[in-house]
């Protein structure tokens, strides 16, 4: 049986929970979070990256909006652009396809009801243009990670991103800081599991590109 602990268990059972509980999470454990989020790599360990803690129910109000309508102006076209095409041997493919979008419903419909949301940024610097974001996604993932390690559900989204100025000002960052990423953090309504994730045959290559990497069978 495989440990819980386990780096490589916790990686494989990191589904995206996009259906939360809205009862309370311990700040102890969201510190937990945020200090794995501290120790990811990052770019001459400048360190640029601020987290934004958001519990305010009406802050998330007020940005539940944008986060609807970029779900029916981006999301939901590009989901439909996406589905499998039709027939009965694609039914699973059409399955599933309607299940993800279920999903990105119930959290765009329950935003706001996520009892936690961190928000992670980077510091601009002088010049208050967006940087790029190799210095935060790291942070963003080890987070994650903690998230799921520590028995709580979250995603990575950044949706907001599509009303980006109007949703900053609500957050009230400064012109230097830029958010990436909003990760909403609750207790799950759903159970870890396995990850679906395609072979290594598949998207991996050795030494020159279509050469499939051959799959040991080790994993």
């Amino acid at each position: 049986m495989a440990d819980n602990n386990d780096v490589f268990h916790i990686m494989h059972t990191m589904r995206a929970m996009r259906r939360l509980k809205p009862d309370p999470v311990p700040d102890a454990l969201i510190e937990k979070i945020l200090i794995a989020g501290t120790a990811a790599p990052n770019g001459g360990n400048s360190q640029r990256w601020r987290f934004l803690v958001v519990k305010d129910p009406e802050i998330k109000r007020q940005i539940q909006p944008y986060y609807r309508r970029a779900y029916d102006e981006v999301v939901v076209p590009r989901h439909n652009a996406a589905a499998p095409p039709p027939g009965p041997e694609h039914e699973a493919a059409h399955a599933q396809h309607a299940r993800n979008l279920a999903a990105t419903e119930y959290l765009t419909d329950h935003f706001h009801e996520a009892p936690v949301w961190i928000v992670a940024c980077l510091n601009a610097g002088a010049n208050a243009t967006r940087s790029t974001p190799g210095s935060i996604y790291p942070a963003v993932q080890n987070m994650l990670l903690a998230a799921r390690a520590v028995g709580l559900g979250a995603t990575l989204t950044a949706r907001h991103l599509h009303f980006e100025k109007e949703v900053e000002a609500i957050l009230g960052l400064p012109k230097d800081m830029h958010s990436y990423a909003i990760l909403p953090i609750g207790y799950p309504m759903g159970k870890f599991g396995p990850t679906g994730r395609a072979p290594l045959s598949e998207v991996v290559y050795l030494d020159r590109w279509g050469r499939p990497w051959p799959n040991s069978g080790s994993v």
